[in-house]
């Protein structure tokens, strides 16, 4: 895209934003004329409008001119410019939803004065206060909890754990613990002392085996420089294994040459070995406990085109189609659907990532919740089918809307136990 293009597409994109938020002004204004707190309302939204074009600013500057490192103050500008941004939404649903309403029912009038011999005046509805009042409540409840998913959420790690049970697992990897991670998206970090607490947290969990199923960075993969003596610090018995997901190819950025891409993608492998990641293109390992035999096997990126369709299960499973026992790290859970459970051999475990929960939902005890389930059918959490299991990790880092809100950033804990 051409300078000149973006700056037209720029200048676009703010004039509609101005529009809309002129039109919720004045909405707003004409709804509260006898509420002694309308100014304090109206300046609240045009301080919450001014903060947000400020995030796009630096939505702009950080993360399209230099798509590197973010900064806190980028992301909590960012991050406003988000949750003010369903803010907005909701009072634009609102308030479009009320207008056309009142149009209709005004339509509805002038045409039956038209056809009725009564003269009649038609004029147009007052707005009714409780739907005003329902959609400024409504609009404050994601704006409030996505500020906080700012502010602490994005790093307030959780660790999830599950015990899974299986015939087929050799005796001798009875309690084998399984830690996975995902998504860390380290060009999005602001706080190396948060990341260094949620690797402490991984590393308490006292894992056999770390796995990470992909996204290490956005764009660049000198992204995660700054980390990798941090990852380095990572602890597992018998190793950590990761796999490539669809960001980790720098598809998203725009090289200079195809030479400059490849050495990108050369120095995230070179990063990965520094920090002890054994990196599984297509390939597999076996683990080996008292003459008894497990496979660890990690795929390249295989989701929905137009994402990186490179996984290969057939080469994965080279050497290992006797072992007994297999679990699988593949980045998107479609590829679970689409190619892992039709596949002739079965894999015991999945462990994906890449949908983040969406950053965005609800999980309470018995229910969850998330937009992105609409997408992705295995969005969070464990699933089973055909005797298979997936788990979805809901990621580490964050990508986008710098915070987390509801669905927090994950460490997930599985533990294998031996059913006779």
């Amino acid at each position: 895209m051409s300078t000149r293009n973006f700056s037209f597409n720029f200048i676009l994109f703010m004039a509609i934003f101005i529009a809309v938020d002129a039109y919720i002004y004045f909405a707003i204004r004409k709804t509260l004329q006898s509420n002694k707190f309308k100014k304090y309302y109206l300046f609240g939204f045009i301080l919450g409008a001014i903060l947000s074009y400020v995030g796009v600013f630096y939505m702009n500057n950080n993360f399209i001119e230099k798509p590197l490192n973010a900064e806190l103050l980028s992301n909590l500008f960012v991050g406003f410019f988000f949750s003010f941004f369903v803010f907005r939404l909701v009072l634009l649903f609102t308030f479009l939803l009320e207008d056309i309403t009142r149009i209709l029912r005004l339509s509805f009038v002038f045409l039956k004065n038209l056809f009725s011999s009564k003269d009649a005046k038609s004029s147009l509805p007052a707005r009714r206060k409780f739907i005003r009042q329902a959609g400024l409540t409504v609009a404050a409840i994601p704006f409030t909890s996505m500020i906080y998913g700012v502010i602490k959420g994005r790093y307030d790690f959780k660790v999830n754990k599950i015990n899974l049970a299986f015939s087929n697992l050799p005796k001798a990897f009875d309690g084998f613990r399984i830690v996975q991670i995902s998504d860390i998206h380290s060009g999005s970090f602001d706080s190396e002392i948060a990341i260094q607490e949620g690797i402490e947290l991984i590393n308490q969990q006292k894992a056999d085996v770390i796995l990470f199923t992909g996204d290490l960075v956005n764009n660049d993969s000198k992204e995660v420089a700054p980390y990798i003596q941090d990852f380095k610090n990572l602890k597992a018995n018998e190793g950590i294994y990761s796999v490539l997901g669809n960001h980790d190819y720098g598809d998203y950025k725009k090289w200079d040459s195809e030479a400059d891409k490849d050495d990108n993608m050369q120095l995230l492998y070179d990063f990965q070995e520094q920090m002890g990641f054994q990196l599984l293109k297509n390939e597999n390992i076996i683990l080996e406990r008292e003459g008894q035999q497990i496979s660890i096997l990690g795929v390249e990126n295989w989701g929905k085109k137009p994402f990186p369709q490179r996984g290969d299960l057939d080469m994965a499973l080279s050497g290992v189609e006797t072992v007994p026992f297999k679990i699988l790290m593949s980045h998107d859970p479609t590829h679970w659907t689409k190619k892992v459970l039709p596949h002739q051999t079965k894999f015991d475990i999945t462990l994906s990532g890449h949908t983040h929960g969406m950053q965005f939902g609800v999980e309470i005890p018995g229910f969850k919740w998330s937009p992105i389930k609409y997408l992705y059918p295995q969005w969070a959490g464990l699933y089973e089918k055909a005797e298979q299991y997936l788990y979805v990790n809901r990621g580490f880092g964050f990508l986008g809307y710098p915070g987390r809100a509801g669905i927090r950033p994950e460490i997930s804990v599985i533990e294998l136990q031996h059913k006779a």
